[in-house]
Parts: C-alpha cells; sequence; structure tokens
C-alpha cells in the first residue's frame, strides 16, 4: 500500500483554495443594517450604565457599613475609656460588662 505525500505545490495550492473559499464566504455575507448595529450599541451602553450604577451602590453600602462598625467600636472604646478607673463593686461590674459588650461588637 502506498502512502500518500503531497508536494510542497499540492499543499500551496490546496492552502490557496481554502483562503480564497474563506473570502468568498466572508464577501457573500450581507451587510450590517446600521439600525440594528446602533441599536445593539445603545442596549450595550444602557447594560454598562446599569452595571456601574449596581456597582456604585454596593461600594456605598459597604462604605457604609464600615463606617457603621467604626463608629461601634469608637463608642465600645469611649464606654471602656471612661470606665477606666473603676472603685466600688458596681463600677467594676460595670467595667467589665463593657469589655465583654467590646469584644461582642468586635465579632
Amino acid at each position: 500500500m502506498k502512502s500518500y505525500n503531497p508536494s510542497f505545490q499540492d499543499r500551496t495550492a490546496r492552502a490557496a483554495e481554502a483562503k480564497q473559499k474563506a473570502l468568498d464566504n466572508l464577501r457573500a455575507r450581507p451587510a450590517l443594517d446600521e439600525d440594528v448595529v446602533a441599536e445593539r450599541q445603545a442596549n450595550r451602553l444602557a447594560r454598562e450604565a446599569r452595571e456601574d450604577e449596581k456597582r456604585a451602590t454596593k461600594k456605598a453600602a459597604e462604605q457604609a457599613a464600615k463606617d457603621e462598625k467604626a463608629a461601634a467600636r469608637a463608642e465600645a472604646a469611649a464606654k471602656v475609656a471612661a470606665i477606666k478607673q473603676p472603685r466600688s463593686e458596681a463600677e467594676l461590674k460595670l467595667a467589665r460588662d463593657a469589655r465583654y459588650a467590646a469584644r461582642k461588637n468586635r465579632k
């Protein structure tokens, strides 16, 4: 059985034929309608605007949550600082409760 081994000229000819066929197929496609292209672009721009708005809203919500957490930490730190020098049993209990509350708020 003889194996098929094409020559260089055969391979270049087939490549040229394939290239020509691809070009013919490309040229046979109908031109794009300007109205359809404009509509697609408008839809894309509207989708990007919605995504940007959603991203900005999410970022603002995350920043608000960070601010609330920082305010709670500052408030807890102020309570702990106010009860720095306890004297009586009641004051000791208040200081301990403030520390527990501050620890719980950190989690």
